[in-house]
């Protein structure tokens, strides 16, 4: 018969799979930036299916879900030109940006949910120091359908702040949404987390000056090796750990 862990080994052992690239103590960690897509929201299916649509759309050949995932996090302008092939006519793109967005519009809570363990995640670090955590949501994603995602899926009651890509002159990597970020919660970079899925949140959280923690269960876990952020985790539910 195996041997049972003991409940304090068993912790030990969840905790072991915090990887640590960049030493430092998450413990006065005061603000948390999150990212959207591929971080707090399974969204995957539904921007497949808008990609897809366009394409339909545009008398293109669909393109397969992983693929049009690993084209997510640099804003929906740049999603729709990497599914048309980086077209030169301008007036193409567009359009096409157009009838991505409206059909997003429509079916952007089809199938998308939280990842598992998420709400408890966030419930479980909100409290920092007796003092209620400020945590805020920068997401490359328009702000409308942001802020209308996570409304709808109970998350608003978590964040100060959703912002989208389009709520600044500039996208993530450019630490200026962040910098915004920081201004209004009143915290120093290095109070300040980043997290995210891709290499873009680690190189916006660089940027910026904070600390990064990439997540390995979102869209484009293998861009993460490309801008190692300072701590990987495998679940919310590590998150919570380091966290805590």
């Amino acid at each position: 018969m195996a041997r049972l862990l003991a409940p304090e080994s068993f912790i030990l052992k969840l905790f072991t799979m915090i990887r640590f690239h960049r030493q430092f103590d998450p413990h006065p960690v005061k603000l948390l930036i999150f990212d959207l897509d591929g971080t707090l929201i399974d969204s995957r299916l539904d921007l497949v299916h808008s990609v897809n649509a366009m394409l339909r759309h545009f008398k293109r050949a669909e393109l397969p879900e992983e693929v049009v995932a690993s084209y997510v996090g640099d804003g929906a302008p740049m999603l729709v030109r990497r599914a048309l092939g980086d077209p030169s006519d301008e007036s193409l793109l567009k359009e096409a940006l157009e009838y991505f967005l409206a059909y997003y519009r429509e079916h952007k809570l089809d199938h998308t949910l939280p990842y598992e363990g998420v709400k408890e995640m966030l419930a479980g670090i909100r409290n920092w120091n007796g003092t209620r955590r400020p945590m805020a949501v920068l997401s490359n994603k328009p702000v409308h359908p942001s802020r209308a995602i996570v409304e709808a899926l109970g998350l608003a009651e978590f964040f100060l702040q959703v912002y989208g890509g389009n709520s600044f002159a500039t996208k993530k990597p450019d630490p200026e949404g962040a910098q915004n970020v920081l201004r209004e919660a009143h915290a120093l970079p290095e109070e300040t987390l980043m997290i995210g899925d891709s290499a873009i949140d680690v190189l916006t959280g660089r940027n910026a000056g904070l600390w990064t923690c990439g997540v390995t269960y979102g869209f484009d876990p293998l861009s993460l090796s490309l801008a190692p952020p300072d701590v990987t985790v495998d679940s919310p539910q590590e998150l919570a750990q380091l966290l805590s």
